[in-house]
């Protein structure tokens, strides 16, 4: 028998949905990255050297996987390490505390792209919308179990996402816009277009 707390959380549930479906309405729709625009992005390291690189260096050879403010993928380095596909961390700013954070689930070099054009090339802010949503509520409870807190001026304001981009003409295989904060990536899509980029590099 169906129980009052049982239909209450289902109600519960289709109602948050709802709301979530009608900020939707709200959003900025993503526009999709320029690959050019990338390629000629300024990225500058993290840590105690500040060394500077054309986007397009870290993928021309070898392509690769860049992840924008999106920790979790991190899960998936060992793999892309088997199929050389480096993984690249992108944020837009170099707070300590918060890249000290980032880091403990990424070993790899961080990157920060201070004109935000991996974000854009139109950046995409969640404002107060963030606070009607489900998802967001989730994704916040998530990251707080895992220890893993933003700031109000970036993670959870301005969306990231998530890019599979290819050596040489192969180009953006596999992009991602966050939909919400902390909006996971299909991380099997992700290993998918890696290992279609090296079997077409391979053949």
């Amino acid at each position: 028998m169906v129980t009052v707390t049982t239909v209450l959380k289902a109600v519960s549930l289709f109602v948050a949905e709802v709301i979530s479906s009608i900020t939707d309405w709200f959003q900025t729709k993503p526009v999709w990255a320029d690959l050019k625009i990338l390629e000629d992005t300024e990225l500058k390291t993290t840590g105690g050297v500040h060394e500077r690189h054309k986007a397009k260096t870290l993928w021309e050879k070898t392509g690769a996987v860049v992840m924008v403010e999106a920790a979790e993928l991190s899960s998936l380095n060992s793999q892309l390490q088997d199929l050389e596909v480096p993984l690249i961390a992108v944020v837009k700013e170099n707070l300590g505390k918060e890249l000290d954070c980032f880091k403990k689930y990424f070993l790899g070099k961080v990157y920060v792209d201070q004109k935000k054009n991996f974000y854009g090339p139109q950046v995409r802010w969640m404002c107060l919308s963030m606070f009607l949503r489900i998802g967001v509520w989730r994704n916040i409870w998530r990251a707080y179990r895992r220890g893993f807190w933003g700031n109000l001026r970036g993670e959870g304001l301005v969306l990231g996402g998530v890019f599979v981009i290819g050596p040489g003409d192969q180009g953006i295989l596999l992009e991602h816009r966050e939909k919400e904060f902390g909006d996971k990536v299909n991380m099997l899509a992700v290993l998918r277009a890696a290992r279609k980029m090296r079997e077409d590099m391979k053949g």
